[in-house]
């Protein structure tokens, strides 16, 4: 071989495509429920407003016009969004004893999902909570950090006994009957 050049790999040792590991395949945005469309365009409004401290308003406005929210759950959309603005104080208050740092210290994606979880086990009783608890474990894991689902996961669960404990409780007597 030439000194100039560097080595190449010996294709004859490579795997067969059939045999290495497949990404994980993300839903199709066509196939995605409308509840789900309007948790991913909400995220992205609380990102906006956690790190650009935009006003709310200025967010709807902007994300209403984005491709595909014509699909979305627009009443839903509403009450994440704004539910979370308006509440952010109660909803950091729920989240931070669960917490094992600084609210300061988790990124804004997780602290988003935190919130919308939160509001969601609080408010909106006709989403049953382990639908709650998988929503946003599977928000996290698409668009939060490498293990960003496993922290969600823990706070959200620590989380559902305190607003959804009657709900738990039933949950648990059918699994034992």
């Amino acid at each position: 071989m030439s000194p100039d050049l560097p080595d190449t790999p010996d294709l004859s040792e490579q795997p067969e495509p059939s045999q290495t590991a497949r990404p994980r395949s993300a839903v199709k945005s066509s196939s995605k429920p409308a509840r789900g469309r309007a948790r991913e365009f909400a995220l992205q409004g609380l990102y906006q407003h956690l790190v650009g401290r935009q006003q709310v308003q200025a967010i709807d406005e902007f994300t209403r016009d984005l491709s595909g929210f014509n699909k979305a759950d627009a009443a839903h959309y509403d009450a994440l969004l704004h539910g979370c603005v308006d509440q952010e104080q109660e909803l950091d208050a729920l989240i931070t004893p669960l917490l094992d740092r600084k609210l300061t210290e988790i990124s804004p994606i997780e602290h988003a999902v935190m919130w919308m979880g939160a509001y969601e086990f609080k408010y909106c009783l006709d989403v049953p909570w382990r639908v709650v608890l998988n929503e946003y474990i599977e928000l996290a894991k698409s668009f939060g950090g490498t293990d960003g689902h496993k922290y969600v996961n823990g706070v959200l669960n620590g989380l559902a006994p305190t607003l959804r404990g009657p709900e738990i409780e039933q949950d648990r007597s059918r699994r034992e009957a």
